[in-house]
């Protein structure tokens, strides 16, 4: 796989996934947020595999998915990221759903609800901001704060520039993010069900 490649996922729009999921001819759906994201709202059929978990466990997950997989996320940027590391394990035929559940909910595409809960990316905006808004006004007091809000802003830029985000990472990792049991033995037993195990 070249880098450009690597750089650009192939991608599916929400109304070619519905057109596939309504002829009975759906690719396996993995959804790479939080199991709360997955919990609040998830296209029907599909299955949660958290990205940190992905990462961590990318050979045994490869050997469970053989057909067409379509990625999922909030709005594309850890579904690349899952698709770049399972295309590095050798798994063909990977997409990721352009615009993510944001897009297939514009698209008034079937949605299964669940109790709501903050994204990722709003937890993110939440934490981050708060950490700059209380470096400035503390820096009154104590000058040297206002160095917390710089490298605040230069995490933000980084995670821009490399479309990761560490304290996503970390955020996604409390109790709150976690939701119901998600762990590799309940994924592979539901990849291994011919359907059965979808949500």
């Amino acid at each position: 796989m070249t880098t450009s490649e690597t750089a650009r996922p192939a991608t599916l729009d929400a109304a070619s996934l519905r057109e596939l999921v309504d002829s009975g001819r759906a690719p396996r759906l993995l959804d790479v947020r939080t199991p709360a994201e997955f919990e609040t709202s998830h296209i029907p059929g599909s299955y949660n595999v958290p990205l940190d978990l992905l990462k961590e466990h990318r050979e045994e997950l490869r050997n469970h998915l053989d057909e067409d997989v379509v990625l999922i996320c909030r709005s594309g940027a850890r579904a690349t990221q899952a698709e770049q590391t399972l295309a590095g394990v050798g798994l063909p035929n990977l997409k990721v759903l352009n615009g993510g559940i944001m897009a297939w909910q514009a698209a008034n595409a079937p949605i299964k609800q669940g109790a709501p809960r903050w994204d990722l990316e709003r937890q993110v905006r939440l934490v981050a901001g708060s950490i700059v808004l209380a470096s400035v006004v503390g820096s009154v007091f104590v000058p040297q704060l206002k160095w917390v809000a710089g490298f605040i802003g230069a995490g933000l830029t980084f995670a821009a520039v490399t479309n990761t985000c560490a304290m996503g990472m970390m955020l996604g990792k409390l109790p709150y993010n976690r939701g119901a049991s998600c762990d590799l033995d309940t994924i592979v037993g539901q990849l291994r069900e011919s359907g059965g195990g979808r949500a």
